[in-house]
């Protein structure tokens, strides 16, 4: 019969050698490809630059950050399924305002939500693109000014166009509306691309869209810029002012994507994406040159400050959607 101090000492060999290899699997992180949801359709504005960041990562870890894309209702698919994934780091989110639009407007419907934002921990923010709002060339209105003069003088008149209820070229319009007292007439398209279409046809005045979307056009001479909803002026539009500083501190938005993982990894875990990522996105000059490549406005935060990037964000959101009001 074992003797019972031997038997004592092998069951704490035996939990030292557990807690070891435990922590050995946790600082070695990732030991198996990671995938990456983004959940909106292939080619968009958010797959695109996680493709980048998954190659760059990929740099970092050695192994593979698989971008997976589950699109379907306005982002809600892919965001729930990330939400009830194992929080083991495996399977992070790629995302962008929709994580704060979708759960609000299904409470706005009295709709239980799939998700919400509490479901998750952020990583990083890595891309913040402000809207731009563009007109065609010869449209009448050279300024900003100019434009708000006549909508004031017209109330729901001027017709712009966005890519559906509460998306990312709605919001924005809406913010600059109500920021500047005016009321314009929203008409809903299919998606951002038929918005400016439109607008080239001269079959709405004005639509709303990222930077990227437009700057060739606007450099051809088919739009006009006439105002952007960022915190200061882009480099490719430097004429362009801010709705900010024309005293619309209210009206500024931006088509942001950022990293989250499951509220419920565990800390060590995140905090060595966290240090991954920065290391992914400063220091790996493919994935900036790259980026700039895309048109898209770099801009990376690690947690704490995409967390208070996010808290403002959603305050300005959710406050526009209230004032929009349901809409079917």
């Amino acid at each position: 019969m074992e003797k019972p101090y031997l038997f004592l000492k092998k069951t704490i060999f035996c939990c030292l050698c557990f807690f070891s290899l435990l922590s050995l699997a946790q600082n070695s992180f990732p030991n198996k490809p990671v995938n990456l949801i983004v959940p909106f359709p292939p080619g968009g504005a958010a797959d695109q630059p996680s493709r980048l960041i998954s190659q760059a990562l990929f740099n970092v870890w050695q192994q593979p950050a698989v971008v997976f894309t589950k699109p379907g209702a306005g982002g809600a698919i892919g965001t729930a399924f990330v939400a009830n994934s194992a929080a083991d780091g495996y399977t992070l989110l790629a995302t962008n305002p929709s994580m704060i639009i979708v759960p609000e407007a299904d409470r706005m419907f009295s709709r239980p939500p799939t998700f919400d934002m509490n479901n998750f921990a952020p990583l990083a923010l890595l891309v913040a693109d402000p809207i731009v709002l563009v007109v065609k060339a010869d449209a009448p209105w050279k300024t900003y000014k100019d434009f708000l003069a006549e909508a004031k003088a017209k109330p729901g008149e001027i017709t712009y166009g966005s890519s559906g209820a509460y998306s990312a070229s709605h919001i924005p319009i809406e913010m600059l509306a109500n920021a500047a007292n005016v009321k314009l007439r929203h008409i809903p398209f299919a998606g951002g691309g038929p918005a400016i279409l439109a607008v080239l046809g001269g079959h709405i005045s004005t639509t709303a869209s990222s930077p990227a979307a437009v700057v060739n056009q606007i450099k051809s001479g088919a739009l006009r810029a006439l105002v952007v909803t960022g915190n200061k002026r882009l480099a490719a539009l430097p004429d362009v002012p801010t709705a900010i500083e024309l005293g619309f501190k209210d009206a500024e938005f931006y088509l942001w994507i950022g990293l989250f993982a499951p509220i419920k990894t565990p800390p060590e875990i995140v905090q060595t994406i966290r240090n991954d990522l920065n290391k992914a996105v400063t220091q790996d000059n493919g994935f900036i040159q790259n980026m700039q490549k895309l048109g898209a406005t770099t801009d990376y935060r690690d947690a704490p400050a995409f967390a208070e990037f996010l808290s403002k964000d959603a305050e300005r959101i959710k406050s526009t959607m209230l004032k929009i009001g349901k809409v079917d």
